[in-house]
Parts: structure tokens; C-alpha cells; sequence
């Protein structure tokens, strides 16, 4: 009996874990320390970056900077950083509106029969 509740307590606690990370992907992704000091070598080699906003379900403002896999989570106020975000505006993710662009309908003009 022990065994079988057990079981049932293990299944629903997987259960639970995965529906909700599928269901609030960013409440598991938030920055919760922030650096205040970054090495340059740092910013060189960041791949790309993303701004945090402290509304929802994260509670800092942060900027999350990349680097072979690994995030960081620097401060948004740190001259330099503020520097390099401007240099390399083209290294954030875009937002995709539709998955394709949608096709327009085309127009065909009948000509008109004169009797």
C-alpha cells in the first residue's frame, strides 16, 4: 500500500513540474542575482543578449548576456553594458509576429463582352 501511494506521489509530482514549466516558461529563466561589475572579456565574447523587466512573474531588471551556452545576469545600469547594448542592437532575439508571411489574394480582371 505504502508503495503504491508512494508511485502515485512521484508521477504527480513530474506531472505537475512539467505542466508548469509549459505553461509559464519565463517564471523558470529569471535572473535572480544580478553582477554589478562585469569583466570586458565578458561582453567580447557574449553571443547575444536579452533585457529582463522586472514585472510579471521576474522581480529584477536585468540584461542576460549569453556566452557558449551559459547565461549572465549583469546589471542594466552598468555604463559599459549600456555601451556595448548599443553597439549591438542586432545580437537580441526577434520577435517572429506570424510564422509565415501570408500570401495576398490575387485580383483577376474579367474583360467584359460588348455586344
Amino acid at each position: 500500500m505504502d508503495v503504491n501511494l508512494v508511485t502515485v506521489l512521484a508521477v504527480l509530482a513530474v506531472t505537475v513540474t512539467q505542466t508548469s514549466e509549459t505553461l509559464f516558461p519565463g517564471a523558470f529563466n529569471c535572473c535572480t542575482k544580478i553582477s554589478d561589475q562585469i569583466p570586458k572579456g565578458i561582453l567580447q565574447r557574449a553571443e547575444r543578449f536579452e533585457i529582463q523587466k522586472a514585472d510579471g512573474l521576474c522581480h529584477l531588471e536585468a540584461v542576460i548576456l549569453y556566452i557558449e551556452g551559459r547565461k549572465f545576469c549583469v546589471s542594466p545600469e552598468i555604463r559599459k553594458v549600456k555601451k556595448w547594448m548599443k553597439k549591438n542592437k542586432h545580437k537580441t532575439p526577434r520577435k517572429k509576429l506570424h510564422g509565415r508571411k501570408q500570401r495576398r489574394a490575387k485580383v483577376i480582371k474579367r474583360k467584359e463582352k460588348k455586344q
